[in-house]
């Protein structure tokens, strides 16, 4: 897999027809009510990432390469703590449930999915059992949360820069010109989006990518895989955006 065509896919994720659809209050909400897994499953990658190259155990040893602690320890502090736009501090989950709420967006089918995996149920059960959540939205959430639990760091690595940190700030600058320009949003999420799109370009992304060329070490395989990897991950978004189209289609909002 070449970089010449994970770009291509890459700019048909960026020109996906969803940035021009989101353009009502309750639109909004349909794509708020699917986007919340990806904003949630993004957490585990993460997580694995920061369990794989940091030292979380007792008694604590060192990890034998502390640039690759660095750069993930960087991105756990503002994911899981950053400013909350109002003096305090949140995670990025928190604050996208906060503007869910503000929105009115409806939780249910997140919460169906959230409430047995805490129980202790396994999440391809949980997935295959539901009816709520659409198949766009199980494969997405599949497809990371395997890649998370089972896949060669690199390829985590991989994910989480071509999937997330490295296309976050070109994927939601069209969003929220879309919800400015048509007053279909809501202040939380106008400021999560922003806030996304700042730490992201200006530092979370080059983060991820120095940690992802490091784990591939130049090895030529690895970078292929490495690129395959972000071209899976950009076929689910899409097909997730679809997703959010089809339901607004079939409700004729």
């Amino acid at each position: 897999m070449s970089l010449l065509q994970l770009e291509s896919v890459r700019s048909n994720l960026l020109s996906h027809p969803i940035y021009q659809e989101i353009t009502t209050p309750e639109r909004v909400k349909v794509f708020m009510k699917h986007h919340v897994f990806a904003v949630w499953d993004f957490m585990s990658l993460l997580k694995r990432l920061q369990k794989s190259v940091t030292s979380v155990d007792v008694p604590w040893f060192p990890y034998e390469k502390p640039l690759f602690s660095r750069l993930i320890n960087e991105i756990v502090v503002a994911e899981e703590s950053d400013i909350d736009g109002r003096g305090g501090y949140s995670s990025h989950f928190a604050l996208y449930l906060e503007a869910m709420e503000e929105c009115g967006a409806d939780v249910t089918m997140f919460q169906s999915f959230l409430k047995p995996l805490k129980e202790g149920n396994d999440y391809q059960t949980v997935l295959s059992e539901n009816t709520l959540i659409p198949e766009s939205v199980k494969q997405f959430v599949a497809f990371n949360l395997d890649l998370a639990m089972n896949g060669e760091l690199y390829e985590v690595a991989a994910a989480f820069f071509y999937g997330r940190e490295g296309l976050i700030p070109e994927m939601f600058k069209p969003l929220v010109d879309s919800l400015m320009e048509t007053g279909a949003s809501s202040e939380r999420l106008v400021f999560y989006l922003n806030r996304h799109i700042e730490v992201d370009e200006e530092h979370h992304g080059p983060l991820a990518e120095k940690l992802l060329l490091e784990l591939c070490e130049k090895n030529s395989e690895k970078l292929s895989k490495a690129n395959r990897i972000g071209e899976m991950c950009l076929e689910a978004r899409s097909n997730l955006w679809d997703g959010v189209l089809e339901e607004i289609k079939e409700r004729n909002l």
